[in-house]
């Protein structure tokens, strides 16, 4: 393969990203379990948000296990490997809802977080594909976050 990037290279940029992925299953899996079950006099608002939130990061999934092909690398695509991989917690049994928003709004912050750390070496392998992508789910990410954040002021 010779797409200007090294193999050395694809093979970092790829578990970047499969970190990236990761995050972004593990966190849809959260958002979905938090859309399940939601309760309280917010019931409405947050069950139909966390349905727009748990969709998005479902189709975010796939185009960055394409790019990842697209390196010549496998995606992830066992909960063992997302576990291993992923820098987000799971919940632990159903918390309130200021908790969910409070877990999600962390878990936003830890995607973007990964994006980040991806950048120094996309930007110097001159990976452009791989930075469109990356920025992207950076800006998908800050913006939810900051949504989600915006429920918790008092």
């Amino acid at each position: 393969m010779d797409i200007g990037i090294s193999t050395e290279d694809r093979v970092a940029i790829a578990h970047g990203l499969s970190k990236l992925m990761a995050d972004t299953y593990t966190l849809y899996l959260k958002t979905h379990n938090f859309h399940w079950n939601v309760s309280g006099p917010m019931f409405r608002t947050l069950h139909l948000m966390f349905e727009e939130q748990y969709n998005e990061l479902w189709l975010a999934v796939d185009p960055i296990a394409e790019r990842i092909r697209a390196l010549d690398h496998f995606a992830p695509g066992s909960y063992g490997q997302f576990a291993a991989l992923t820098s987000i917690a799971e919940a632990e049994g159903v918390p309130k809802a200021e908790e969910m928003i409070t877990q999600l709004v962390a878990g936003h912050e830890a995607v973007c977080r990964t994006a980040r750390a991806l950048f120094p070496l996309i930007e110097q392998c001159a990976d452009e594909a791989t930075a469109d992508l990356v920025t992207q789910r950076l800006q998908v990410h800050e913006k939810t976050a900051w949504m989600l954040r915006s429920l918790l002021v008092r």
